[in-house]
């Protein structure tokens, strides 16, 4: 069996909530905690086999981005594991890169060209596209 695209494990992210910018600072000097803890995601695990999709879904605040950032690495987890297998790069902000006018499809090959994907990485443009999965470039 191949090995999964995306193995996730126990993957925990908790944020710390501060009442005052320089309730940040005290907590440095008087190694006093000052914050609380906003557990964002709890304990999610999946494995992603190649060429599967992955949909994400919830309500606004529920981690869905969180957790596309945890998967590309922009942000770290605070417990747990990601592992990916391949190349990858991020394309969570809509509205960064993409041209209205543009298919979704041809914004894909654009923003790879602008992350200096090699051609010969993407897929011919009218077979299988295994180029955006799970908010993924791969």
């Amino acid at each position: 069996m191949d090995t999964p695209r995306i193995i996730v494990s126990n993957l925990h992210k908790d944020f710390k909530i501060y009442d005052s910018p320089q309730d940040r600072l005290w907590e440095i000097i008087l190694r006093k905690s000052r914050h609380q803890l906003y557990h964002v995601l709890s304990d999610i695990c999946f494995a992603l086999p190649d060429g599967k999709s992955l949909g994400i879904i919830g309500d606004n605040g529920a981690g869905k981005s969180t957790l596309l950032k945890l998967l590309v690495g922009t942000l770290q987890p605070s417990s747990g594991t990601v592992q990916l297998n391949g190349q990858v790069a991020a394309l969570l902000e809509l509205g960064a890169g993409f041209h209205p006018e543009f298919t979704g499809r041809r914004n894909i090959y654009l923003n790879a060209s602008l992350l200096g994907v090699p051609d010969d990485i993407l897929p011919a443009r009218k077979r299988h596209h295994r180029i955006f999965r799970a908010g993924l470039l791969y």
